[in-house]
């Protein structure tokens, strides 16, 4: 397999919330590329990005798929007739199983493939991302060291590599527990904001930080993740065992 010895391009396929907050931080120290259909030569970017289509994308030396998972399959199907040998394709995707799955399926065999799950967004990266965590899987190829140190020395991000399996297994408590409480809290509001104390506050700040995020994050996190449902199970008749204790005394 070609190995590419620098990374001067990326191309970010998808350019939500997550792609522009890629960008903002990455257009610094890379020529960027940007392709979303929602895009038009006046839409905003910041400066040192182009917008350009699918075929400009996939000839950059890095590819980010900045999409939610059920874009993509068909997203690299339409790619991947333009990418190049020894480049490193990654997606973005809260779980990461799946996708990898699908691109290691999908993906031609001369490019390199990291999963990799920032994890933060653009609501709690709001003051920036040095501290943030960041997990890597590398799945072909041997870049992810090399991509690990770029984030952790020029990003100041903290690196994990893991695999999809490891990640996964977290996840479905870090996230899947996070984000159902965040759901419920979110429809028992309006919620006490005067009598509060430290704790109820710092718990609304966390779900002030998912609030926002797109149906199809919390479905992934929720559905995508093959260890989620036991969590959710596990949670729910812990909680359950609670209320009959209290019903009980």
């Amino acid at each position: 397999m070609p190995v590419k010895t620098s990374v001067k391009t990326i191309g970010i396929l998808g350019f939500g919330a997550f792609g522009n907050l890629i960008a903002e931080h990455l257009c610094a120290h890379f020529e960027l590329v940007v392709c979303d259909p929602a895009l038009t030569e006046d839409s905003y970017v910041p400066e040192r990005v182009q917008i350009g289509d699918v075929a400009e994308v996939g000839r950059c030396d890095l590819v980010i798929l900045a999409l939610p998972i059920e874009a993509l399959a068909a997203s690299i199907k339409e790619l991947r007739a333009y990418l190049q040998p020894g480049c490193i394709v990654a997606d973005v995707v809260s779980v990461k199983i799946k996708p990898v799955e699908i691109m290691r399926d999908l993906l031609p065999p001369f490019v390199e493939i990291i999963g990799t799950h920032p994890l933060f967004g653009p609501q709690s990266a709001r003051n920036g991302i040095a501290g943030r965590k960041i997990s890597l899987c590398p799945v072909r190829g041997n870049s992810a060291s090399r991509v690990a140190a770029f984030l952790r020395l020029v990003l100041g991000l903290k690196v994990y590599i893991t695999t999809p399996e490891e990640h996964d297994k977290e996840a479905a408590i870090v996230q899947g527990i996070t984000h159902l409480v965040a759901k419920v809290l979110v429809r028992m509001e309006p919620l006490p904001t005067r009598l509060t104390t430290a704790s109820f506050e710092k718990l609304m700040q966390a779900t002030d930080m998912v609030r926002d995020d797109a149906a199809n994050v919390f479905l992934a996190i929720e559905r995508d993740n093959p260890f989620s449902a036991e969590m959710r199970e596990r949670f729910f008749e812990i909680a359950n065992q609670i209320k009959g204790e209290l019903e009980g005394h």
